[in-house]
C-alpha cells in the first residue's frame, strides 16, 4: 500500500511531502486558470490571457528545476 504514496514521488527525485506541496500548487494554479477560462467564456472582453498565461507558468515551471517555485518567488517579488 505504501508504493502508492511513494513511487511516483520518488520517480521525479521527490518525498511525498515534496510532491503534495508541488502538486497542491499546480492544482491551485489550474483552478485559477479554469476561473478566469470560465469569466472569459460569459464575457470574452475579460481574462483575455490569464489561463493561457497560467499555463505557460505552469509548462515551464514543470520543465525547470524551480517545480512549485516559481509562483511563490513572483509572489515574495509582489510583495516587496
Amino acid at each position: 500500500m505504501t508504493r502508492h504514496f511513494t513511487d511516483h514521488p520518488a520517480s521525479v527525485g521527490e518525498s511525498y511531502t515534496e510532491h503534495f506541496r508541488v502538486a497542491a500548487h499546480f492544482a491551485r494554479c489550474l483552478t485559477k486558470a479554469a476561473g478566469a477560462a470560465a469569466v472569459h467564456a460569459v464575457v470574452p472582453s475579460m481574462c483575455k490571457t490569464t489561463a493561457s498565461e497560467c499555463i505557460r507558468e505552469l509548462y515551464a515551471e514543470m520543465n525547470s528545476s524551480a517545480r512549485g517555485h516559481a509562483s511563490a518567488d513572483a509572489a515574495s517579488a509582489d510583495a516587496a
